[in-house]
């Protein structure tokens, strides 16, 4: 058996007999490709305030998905009218007897005056109705402003005159203005003044009424840069090759835009909320029994509330504050994560 000899006055040890010598050098770490989404994923978990703020947002959605069952669980329902049910509970103005509002372990946020309806359940089916028709909103101002917006920029001549000429022209409206003065038109179109107007009704007018004039600073993000984009040596290798519009638009121009596309949705959401609940605030929108964000901040701003239960404008004032603020900072950080070089 044999072994290292030292050599004297050197730094390292002969081996004889062909024994292997102590290894001087780690492993080479292997080299891994990721790609764009990956990096922007990585930098996104690194930023501890919109992963909080995910959460938030995720939070609300996962309650209004499960309205229906966590009422269930609760043994209450938005409708009930507990002033008539439970007159012991109200004094003769139909204010909550017990302070806060009427808070106890039997309603967990109160209850409403005048009606009585359950505030916590109410809630809970308030953001199910806002979050449902902002969504909406947005998932057709989405697909409204990549069709034009990348259409415009790719085709030019006169489809992006055509296009431009439109955008420029609805920009021109006052949006709120609208919104408000619009609604019951459009609303006639499907129910006659005299009938009751049903709730899908006022639903698919809120969505269309917003969708008409929310699509154009979408379109025109993505219409600089599909401009941008066709001036590429990747599209112009494409054109060259044969590929129809529609092929290049697709494959080679829809997925450089993800990145606006993305920051755009997180910023439009949480202002069609408001401008739904603002709708419904101003009686235009979602009206009683349905519950809704914007009509319980109506109810809280009558005369009876403000004077004797502050306490009611609490928790729809504080969801939604918490939710909107989340969903900024969400946006924030998507973009931060897609544009490292961008400060805030």
């Amino acid at each position: 058996m044999t072994s290292p000899i030292d050599i004297e006055d050197g730094g390292t040890s002969v081996v004889v007999d062909g024994e292997p010598g102590p290894q001087t050098e780690p492993e080479a770490k292997k080299l891994e490709g990721r790609s764009p989404g990956q990096l922007m994923w990585v930098r996104f978990k690194r930023d501890r305030t919109g992963v909080i703020s995910a959460y938030v947002v995720a939070f609300f959605f996962l309650v209004g998905l499960l309205a229906p069952l966590i009422s269930k669980l609760y043994g209450k329902d938005p409708y009930t009218v507990y002033a008539d049910e439970r007159p012991d509970l109200f004094d003769s103005a139909g204010v909550p007897l017990q302070p806060n509002g009427g808070i106890s372990s039997q309603f967990w946020f109160g209850l409403e005056p005048g009606n009585g309806y359950d505030v916590f359940t109410k809630l809970l089916y308030g953001i199910r109705t806002s979050l449902m028709i902002s969504v909406c909103v947005t998932v057709a101002t989405v697909l409204t402003g990549i069709l034009l917006g990348v259409a415009a920029g790719y085709l030019g001549g006169r489809s992006d005159y055509f296009i431009s000429r439109v955008i420029d022209f609805l920009l021109a409206f006052p949006a709120q203005l609208f919104f408000i003065a619009s609604m019951p038109v459009v609303v006639s179109l499907f129910v006659s003044p005299t009938d009751e107007t049903p709730t899908y009704v006022r639903v698919v007018a809120l969505i269309a009424v917003q969708w008409f004039l929310g699509w154009m600073s979408l379109a025109r993000i993505l219409r600089g840069t599909s401009l941008a984009l066709r001036e590429r040596e990747f599209i112009e290798a494409a054109r060259v090759s044969g590929a129809s519009p529609w092929r290049i638009i697709s494959k080679e121009i829809l997925p450089n835009v993800v990145t606006p596309i993305l920051v755009q949705s997180t910023y439009m959401l949480p202002g069609f909320v408001t401008a739904e609940a603002g709708l419904s605030y101003l009686g235009v929108g979602i009206v009683e029994p349905t519950p809704d964000w914007g009509q319980m901040f109506s109810k809280a701003s009558t005369e009876l509330v403000m004077q004797n239960d502050i306490t009611y404008m609490f928790f729809p004032g504080v969801s939604m504050i918490i939710f909107i603020v989340a969903f900024n900072l969400l946006g924030d950080s998507v973009r931060d994560a897609f544009d490292p070089k961008t400060a805030r």
